[in-house]
Order: structure tokens, then sequence, then C-alpha cells
């Protein structure tokens, strides 16, 4: 199966196409065609199409022979989780192929792959960060927000993520600091073999967005 993989929850803009071979089965071979990935926070709505469709064309194929997109679904940024959740749920739409979310700290572990106990980070601004645990590349608390200082690293064998904030622990660090298209469909492998209709995309934002609409202005202003 062909699968289109995107995420826009850090600062780099990824796209890609793999192909997913026996998804049904515990051991099924994730193989990437084509990946593009560019650092820009600022710019995620006018870089990720493009990406997908040089993915496409590099891998030699057309949108139509995908059978399902992946995208990251957080935690991130408000506007940039917008950008990738809408324009893989479009793809999915057109395509009339399913869409599979997936929590993209998940993916960035499934890049790790290796025993023990792992941190992952991203940035979450306001000098905060959003994080998770790993034992064996399983999920196990997390993902959630906190600023650096209020997470304990005890216990923890390596840290990965933004290279700036897992700096800031006393880690050896995994040099993996945003999800690749192969640890996106990693992470859905399981639910894409089970053809199980995905539902709805629910992203992981953790926290209220910055931006307010006019009524919650309105609320706020009238509290003071």
């Amino acid at each position: 199966m062909l699968v289109l993989a995107v995420d826009t929850s850090t600062p780099a803009v990824t796209a890609g196409v793999v192909d997913l071979t026996e998804p049904a089965d515990a051991g099924a071979v994730v193989t990437t065609l084509a990946t593009r990935v560019r650092v820009d926070a600022r710019s995620h709505a006018e870089i990720l199409t493009p990406n997908i469709l040089e993915c496409l064309a590099e891998a030699g194929i057309t949108a139509a022979e995908l059978g399902a997109v992946v995208v990251g679904v957080g935690p991130g940024p408000y506007t940039g989780l917008r950008v990738g959740m809408a324009t893989a749920a479009a793809f999915g739409d057109a395509l009339g192929v399913p869409v599979y979310g997936v929590c993209s700290l998940d993916a960035i572990a499934a890049d790790v792959s290796e025993p023990g106990s792992l941190l992952v980070v991203t940035d979450a601004r306001r000098r905060e960060i959003y994080w998770a645990r790993y034992e064996a590349g399983t999920r196990v608390a997390g993902p959630d927000v906190v600023a650096p200082a209020e997470l304990d690293p005890v216990g923890i064998d390596a840290v990965a993520g933004s290279a700036p904030h897992a700096a800031v622990f006393a880690l050896p660090i995994r040099d993996v600091q945003a999800p690749s298209p192969a640890g996106l469909v990693a992470v859905a492998v399981a639910d894409i073999g089970s053809g199980i209709d995905p539902g709805p995309l629910v992203p992981l934002y953790l926290r209220r967005p910055d931006a307010k609409t006019l009524d919650e202005r309105a609320a706020a202003k009238a509290v003071k």
C-alpha cells in the first residue's frame, strides 16, 4: 500500500510517500520512497502542498495510487497543526482514502527505535515543552506540556526531539528532531491493517491557542 505521510507539529514541514507492505502484520515493512523536509515555522501553508507534489513526482506515482494518508496530530502549535491536518483531510476526502492521525511524539520515538527509556520533547513556546516518555518504544506517560524544570529525568536513558530543548537535560541525545514519514506510518501500522474507519482527526493542542475569537475577547473585557 502506498501511503502519504505529513506532519506540521514542529518547525519542520514534513511530507513523504511510504510503501507499506503487509500492514496487518506486526513485522510490516515500511519503505520511504520520497521525502521532503523543510524547517520553516512561518510557512507551513506555503510549503506543505508543493512538498507533497514533489514527493509524488519523485516516487513516480499519482495521488490516485495512494491507499491511505497519515498525519501527525501533535502536540503542537495551533496554526501549524491546523495546516497539516486540513491538508491531510483534503487529500483523503478528494481521493476517498482513510486518514489516520497519530501522536507526533510517538513518530519521533519510532524513529529512535531502541530499548530502554526515552524522553521525547518538542518546542511548546512560552518557555515550555511538549513531552512524552517511552519504555522500549511504548508510550508510558504524556503527552503533556510543562516548563523543562518541572520535568524529572530520573530513570530516563536518552532524549530526542527539539535539539535546544533536548540539550536542557543531562541525558544522551538521539538526533531525531521531528517526525519522519516512515515514523508516522510505523505508528499507524496497526490501525491501517485493521481496516477500521479511523474517524475524525482530533488535534492534540494541550492548551488553548493564543488567538481569541471576537466573542472571547468581548467576554474577557466584560470580566474586567
